[in-house]
C-alpha cells in the first residue's frame, strides 16, 4: 500500500497529528469499549479536523493489564476493537482522505500472556529471551537486584520454582532481553509487517529502556553508564530498524524521556529515529520564561541533527491541559497529579486555548491528544472504577491515568454522550460530559473545536521559516516564523497592547474594546 501522493516527501516535519486511544475514542458496536467500526466512522470529523495523521495507541491482541501496553500478539488486533482486516480497512480509508496511520510498537516488555513469556514459564531456552535469574539472600528469597518498577515496588517477581524475572513496569510485562538475536529479528519482522499493511509510521514506547547492563548490578544514582536507561547499545537496534522504515518510506517517533539533550539529539541523527517527543515543553508550566527557555531548548537540542521538534500538550499517561492550567501556582505534581491549590476550568480553559495557538504557531510538528480538541478536563474516575496499574502499584497514592482515558462525548442527547449506545462505557464519564459532546460544539464559532478547526486550516499561513523572537514587553511571548504572520501569547497579569499588523487572523479569546490582548490569550497575526 503507498501513501498519498498529494503531501511533501518529508510530511512529517510539520505535520499535525491526531492520538487515537481506541478504548475510549467511539464505540462502534455499543458494548461499551471503543473499536475501529467507531474510528472508521468518525474518520469524516478528523478530516474535517484537518489532521495529516492519526497514532494509534496499541490495538494489538492484550489482556488489558495496562490499557493495551501489554501486548500478547503485536500480529492480531484485539477483539475488543475488531480484526486485522478491518485495521487494514481502517488504514486505507484514512488514506483516501488523506490522513496517514501511525501504529504503537512496544520492544522493552511483553505480555505474560505472550507465546514466548508462557514458553519461558515452562523453563528451558525461552528464558533466555526475557531477563530469569536466581535470587538473593539464603534461599534466594531477596530480588536480584534493587530495581524498582516505574509502577511502584520491586522489578522482579518470584515463579514457584525460585527463579525470579524482571519487569520495569507491571507484573504482567515481562521486560525482553535486547542482547538476544532472536529478539531484535521478532521487533524487526513486526515492524515490516505493518509498513508492509500501509502504515506510514511507528511510535516507540519507551525507546530509552530496552537495553539493560547483562550483569543487571544495583542501582547507583548517578552512575554512568545507567544500568537500562540509555545505554549505549541501542543506537545500533534504531539504526537498523531505520533501514527497515527507508525501505518504506516510513517514520519513527520515539518516547525518549531524558535530561541530558545532547544525548536525546542522539536518537534523532539522520540514520536513526526521525522524531522523538518534546516532554519538556508538555510538562512547563504557564510561564512566559519557562516556555520561552524550553522552547528554546528543544530547538536548539534538535538543531544539531536536523531534526524537527515535536509539541505536545497532553497524552494518553497526563493529565490533561485543561486542568493543568487551571491552576495558580506551579507546584503540579505529575507522579501524583496533585496540586497546592483547586482547579478553576475557566483558567484553565482560556489557557489551553492560548496554548493551542502557541504550540501550533511553533516550527515542527504537533500531536493532539483526542477530547484536547473538545476543550475536556481530567474526569475524576471513582475509586472502584479506577483500572490503571498505576493506581495499584503505587497503594493508592497514585490516582492513575484514567482520568485522562474517559471516553469522549460526541452527541449530548444520546445515551452515554453518544459514545456508543448499549453498554456502560469501561469508563465513567461525568455528568457533565454532554456540555463537550461535539454536537454541541460542531457550529459553536466560539468552542473549542472550532478553535483547533480554524487554527489547523491555518497553520500555513504562519509561513515555515525558522522561529523569530520578538521584542514584547514582560510576560509576553512573540515570534514570527516568516515575513508575512506572527504569534503573540500574553501570559503577564495585565493586558499587552498588539504590535502593527494588517489583519487579525485567529484569537483564542475575544480581544479588549481597545485592540489590547487579555491576559492567558493568544493571536496569529499577519504583518
Amino acid at each position: 500500500m503507498g501513501q498519498p501522493t498529494h503531501a511533501p516527501k518529508e510530511w512529517w516535519r510539520s505535520a499535525v497529528i491526531y492520538q487515537v486511544y481506541v478504548r475510549s475514542f467511539a464505540d462502534g458496536d455499543g458494548d461499551g469499549t471503543g473499536d475501529l467500526a467507531g474510528v472508521r466512522a468518525r474518520l469524516p470529523y478528523l478530516a474535517e479536523l484537518g489532521v495529516d495523521a492519526l497514532w494509534f495507541s496499541p490495538w494489538y491482541l492484550s489482556p488489558m493489564k495496562d490499557g493495551g501496553y501489554d501486548v500478547a500478539d503485536y500480529r492480531a488486533i484485539d477483539p475488543a476493537f475488531g480484526t486485522l482486516a478491518e485495521a487494514e480497512k481502517l488504514i486505507a480509508e484514512a488514506r483516501e482522505l488523506g490522513i496517514r496511520v501511525i501504529v504503537d510498537i512496544v520492544p522493552n516488555h511483553v505480555s505474560d500472556q505472550h507465546a514466548w513469556f508462557r514458553a519461558a514459564l515452562a523453563g528451558g531456552p525461552a528464558r533466555e529471551l526475557f531477563h530469569f535469574r536466581r535470587g538473593r539472600g539464603p534461599g534466594g528469597e531477596l530480588p536480584p537486584n534493587d530495581w524498582q518498577s516505574q509502577f511502584g515496588g520491586p522489578a522482579w517477581s518470584r515463579l514457584d520454582d525460585g527463579d525470579w524475572y524482571l519487569h520495569l513496569f507491571a507484573p504482567e510485562q515481562p521486560d525482553l532481553n535486547w542482547g538476544h538475536p532472536a529478539v531484535r529479528q521478532e521487533h524487526e519482522d513486526i515492524l515490516r509487517f505493518w509498513f508492509e499493511r500501509g502504515v506510514a509510521g511507528v511510535r516507540i514506547d519507551s525507546a530509552a529502556l530496552l537495553v539493560k547492563d547483562p550483569r543487571l548490578p544495583d542501582f547507583v544514582e548517578g552512575r554512568d553508564p545507567h544500568p537500562y536507561v540509555d545505554r549505549d547499545e541501542l543506537h545500533a537496534v534504531y539504526r537498523s530498524w531505520r533501514a527497515i522504515a527507508d525501505e518504506y518510506d516510513g517514520i519513527f517517533v520515539g518516547e525518549v524521556w531524558l535530561p541530558d539533550t545532547e544525548r536525546f539529539a542522539r536518537y534523532l541523527r539522520p540514520d536513526e529515529l526521525h522524531t522523538a517527543f518534546n516532554f519538556s515543553f508538555m510538562t512547563c508550566p504557564w510561564d512566559a520564561r519557562r516556555l520561552r527557555r524550553s522552547i528554546d531548548e528543544t530547538l536548539a537540542e534538535h538543531a544539531p541533527v536536523g531534526a524537527p521538534a515535536t509539541w505536545v500538550l497532553c497524552n494518553h499517561d497526563v493529565t490533561r491541559t485543561v486542568t493543568r492550567y487551571g491552576r495558580t501556582d506551579t507546584g503540579f505534581d505529575f507522579a501524583t497529579k496533585a496540586f497546592g491549590t483547586p482547579t478553576d476550568l475557566t483558567l484553565g480553559t482560556r489557557r489551553a486555548r492560548a496554548a493551542a495557538l502557541l504550540s501550533l504557531a511553533l516550527p515542527g510538528a504537533v500531536y493532539v491528544y483526542q477530547g484536547e480538541e473538545l476543550g475536556l478536563p481530567e474526569a475524576e474516575v471513582p475509586v472502584d472504577r479506577i483500572q490503571d496499574p498505576m493506581h495499584f502499584r503505587s497503594g493508592g497514592v497514585d490516582p492513575g491515568r484514567d482520568g485522562c482515558r474517559v471516553p469522549l462525548p460526541w452527541t449530548a442527547e444520546a445515551p452515554y454522550a453518544g459514545f456508543g449506545s448499549r453498554e456502560t462505557p469501561w469508563l465513567p464519564q461525568p455528568a457533565d460530559w454532554t456540555s463537550y459532546a461535539v454536537d454541541r460544539q460542531q457550529d459553536d464559532s466560539s468552542s473549542m473545536l472550532a478553535l483547533y478547526r480554524e487554527a489547523i486550516r491555518l497553520r500555513p499561513a504562519l509561513g515555515d521559516g525558522p522561529l523569530t523572537w520578538l521584542p514584547a514587553p514582560e510576560g509576553v511571548l512573540a515570534f514570527t516564523r516568516g515575513a508575512t504572520a506572527l504569534c503573540v501569547v500574553n501570559l503577564a497579569d495585565a493586558p499587552a497592547g498588539l504590535p502593527a499588523h494588517t489583519e487579525l487572523l485567529l484569537a483564542s479569546g475575544p480581544l479588549h474594546t481597545d485592540g489590547s490582548l487579555p491576559r492567558d490569550t493568544a493571536v496569529w497575526l499577519r504583518v
